[in-house]
């Protein structure tokens, strides 16, 4: 497979700048066109849980429930966008652009196992906490371009949310990074392994930050408990209350592709990524097909990434809608503190050797 890869570059970097071009479109489609085709079915897979946990069926009808979110995506694509009068057009068509773009180049630095990956960056947490901040901008410039007050109180409450839970992500990463002692995604995972499974990941010495990180990303995800910036019962649907047909589904899109990504996310930092939990406690050389059980693959990181996906929908089935004001404090009076204060825990740890930076 590498081999048809390689070749395939090589022959349209020979073609110049042409071929230079349809090698990075082809990289970027390699990766934006399965998170796609992933959002769909996690719709598909939420309708379906929720409707479990309220003992109900869910989407049954089309393709037996499994194409509906296709069939929602083409009826909104075929929809008539409508544009408020008193709205600043340019500016109105461009934010769900803003909101989607970063959403999918996070993507980027994103590995699926050892050597798949689009670009292996020293520097790939960095990377990872510009693009998901810049997100923000395309919601705000919703809110504000829509002239609505219902899009624009929904905006500035997705700005100060996302700014607030940011702190603390960023706080938590930065648990992560002194304990695997690289910016590197791939060298964080590889950090993890041992001979202990489970027990070399770091989910164990920094729990805290594994949960505030979590919690974290479903508040800058603007997701259930924390959905008060398109709170249906107050403000309707928030930023997006103006928007209609395609430019709505983009925003739901990047809605979806950040949730997937936090699942990423936190399987790669605090559970051991593609590692197996059986990492050093069968040894075997049986087959490839079978191996990746004991030895580690992109299997696992999809089966980890599947629980924290449903753990998504979860909390939105159980959990009911915090206040605005309880958001606040969670973030800034409890999850910022812990962060702070497990950070010099970690710095501790580092230092009397608990943690044996970068291997």
């Amino acid at each position: 497979m590498n081999m048809l890869f390689d070749s395939l570059r090589d022959w349209l970097l020979a073609m110049g700048t042409t071929g230079a071009l349809l090698w990075i479109v082809l990289k970027i489609l390699a990766v934006a066109m399965p998170v796609i085709v992933t959002v769909a079915f996690y719709v598909v897979w939420e309708r379906k849980l929720i409707g479990w946990m309220h003992v109900r069926h869910g989407p049954m009808y089309v393709g037996w429930g499994i194409l509906q979110a296709f069939a929602d995506v083409f009826k909104l694509l075929f929809k008539e966008v409508i544009q408020p009068s008193s709205a600043n057009k340019p500016l109105f068509i461009l934010a769900p652009m803003i909101a989607l773009v970063p959403a999918l180049a996070a993507w980027a630095v994103v590995p699926f196992d050892a050597k798949l990956v689009l670009s292996n960056a020293n520097a790939g947490l960095l990377y990872l906490l510009a693009m998901t901040s810049l997100g923000v901008y395309g919601i705000i410039l919703a809110g504000w371009a829509s002239n609505s007050k219902y899009a624009f109180l929904g905006a500035m409450r997705a700005a100060s949310q996302v700014v607030s839970y940011e702190i603390a992500m960023g706080f938590a990463l930065v648990g992560v990074l002194m304990a695997a002692g690289s910016l590197n995604i791939t060298d964080i995972v590889v950090a993890q392994s041992g001979n202990a499974g489970p027990f070399e990941w770091f989910w164990l010495p920094l729990l805290p930050l594994f949960v505030v990180y979590f919690v974290s990303g479903v508040a800058e995800t603007n997701r259930a408990p924390f959905d008060v910036v398109e709170g249906e019962s107050e403000i309707v649907a928030g930023h997006m209350v103006e928007y209609s047909g395609s430019q709505f589904s983009l925003f739901f899109l990047a809605e979806y592709a950040n949730m997937i990504l936090v699942s990423f996310l936190t399987a790669l930092f605090f559970l051991g990524g593609w590692l197996s939990p059986l990492q050093g406690w069968i040894t075997a050389d049986v087959s490839p097909w079978v191996d990746w059980i004991w030895k580690g693959g992109w299997p696992w990181l999809l089966m980890k990434v599947f629980f924290f996906a449903s753990l998504f929908i979860w909390f939105r089935a159980s959990f009911p809608r915090y206040r605005y004001d309880q958001i606040m404090r969670l973030g800034w009076k409890v999850f910022i503190p812990i962060t702070i204060a497990w950070i010099f825990a970690t710095a501790l740890l580092v230092y009397f050797g608990m943690f044996e930076a970068g291997q």
